[in-house]
């Protein structure tokens, strides 16, 4: 039987992923072809199949029934598949210069095929290389306007904004964010992993009652307000990128949510660069501001243009739901910021830092910042204040 037959769940091999390839009639036939497992993430197979003659490829990624990070102790649902794939051909449809082309998908193999992005570098990785991606900001200004404009109820009829929210109904892997995000950091939970020489520090954050409060706020946010559908988990580490173009990948996140979470998640990554790059602070603070900029201003546009709700076509609305997403924005850059910093899941901005002292300061500054955004926010009215406080701490 063919795979794509199939009438139950198999994780696939590199010969079965080439197979798959290869009944699509994705390349030429008598073609021969190469098939690697790429994948470094935390939760999927991914396989990178290339026609050895022209160079032509296409990424076959499978979602697995478990957590590849942790394994089979920590069973998973493959209905992420759908959703990312779902959301895949959603953000594709609303801005296609920023997201891989689907080619196929299968819910029994929970099975995505999509565009090669191989010319392109994760864009984290990029950064940490010395890459500075002159484009990426203004690109994911763009895609961030886009997605969250034509996913809200001012950019979709009610009906078919309350059809996509149920569509991307997805209970386990937002319960990985509540936890992971708003809860684990800010106790001793069995899932943080820090470095010893931070035990004080974090032990100082865990009896800051005034954090665990407006966490509380923001976690609260994020569980019922479902303004836009949501990438979930928009970091560097989830954009290909190089001098040109920028391509947003790994939606299976996805989910309606406050628009200010994937702003901060944004502006939470850009961060890590401007507290370790001393090189580069003025060129990464740069990044933050076009990112913010151009998003303003193409959100604006389409609010003026292409908005389907008569009564909110109002200067004063908009700019209110501008200065929510904004405060939002900076609060759960904080929570990433410390996420990152001390729970399960780091980045390598901080620990490939080799000199133990300077990761060690490195570290206390992004929790540090981390909590004053927490606590501030309200208090951080515009762009210019935001960029001060971030200069308080290079």
């Amino acid at each position: 039987m063919s795979l794509l037959k199939q009438t139950t769940y198999q994780p696939l091999t590199e010969t079965t992923a080439t197979e798959i390839a290869l009944a699509l009639n994705l390349f030429s036939d008598n073609t021969k072809l190469s098939c690697k497992e790429i994948g470094d993430g935390n939760l999927n197979l991914v396989f990178h199949i290339v026609d050895e003659k022209n160079g032509k490829g296409v990424i076959i990624k499978q979602a697995l029934p478990y957590a590849k990070v942790v394994g089979e102790s920590w069973p998973l649902t493959l209905k992420r598949a759908k959703i990312e794939a779902d959301a895949l051909k959603i953000f594709g449809s609303i801005a296609p210069n920023y997201v891989p082309e689907v080619y196929y998908t299968n819910d029994v193999l929970a099975v995505t095929v999509m565009e090669d992005l191989s010319h392109l570098l994760i864009a984290r990785k990029g950064f940490i290389k010395g890459e500075t991606y002159p484009l990426l900001s203004q690109h994911l200004g763009e895609y961030l306007a886009r997605t969250l404009f034509f996913t809200s109820d001012y950019g979709l009829s009610p009906s078919v904004k309350k059809e996509q929210v149920q569509q991307f109904i997805n209970p386990e892997l937002c319960k990985i964010t509540e936890d992971l995000i708003f809860t684990d950091p800010f106790f001793d939970a069995e899932t943080n992993d820090f470095e010893a020489g931070l035990r004080s520090t974090v032990e100082a954050l865990w009896k800051d009652e005034e954090l665990k409060f407006h966490v509380n706020v923001l976690k609260k946010s994020f569980l019922t307000e479902a303004e836009v559908l949501l990438h979930g988990d928009l970091h560097t580490g989830s954009v290909f990128a190089n001098d040109s173009e920028t391509k947003v990948i790994d939606p299976e996140f996805a989910f309606y949510g406050p628009a200010g979470f994937d702003i901060g998640q944004i502006f939470a990554n850009l961060l890590f660069q401007v507290l370790v790059n001393e090189q580069k602070q003025a060129l990464f603070i740069n990044h933050l501001e076009t990112v913010w900029n151009v998003f303003e201003e193409q959100f604006t546009r389409l609010w003026n243009t292409e908005n389907k709700e008569h009564l909110a076509l109002s200067s004063v609305f908009l700019h209110y739901n501008l200065a929510k997403f904004f405060e939002d924005a900076l609060g759960f850059a904080g929570c990433e910021l410390i996420r990152r910093t001390i729970g399960l899941a780091h980045v390598a901005d901080l620990d490939s830092i080799n000199e133990e002292q300077t990761r060690l300061a490195a570290k206390r500054k992004t929790l540090e910042l981390g909590g004053i955004l927490i606590k501030q926010r309200k208090e951080i009215k515009n762009f210019g204040a935001f960029i001060g406080t971030v200069k308080g701490f290079l």
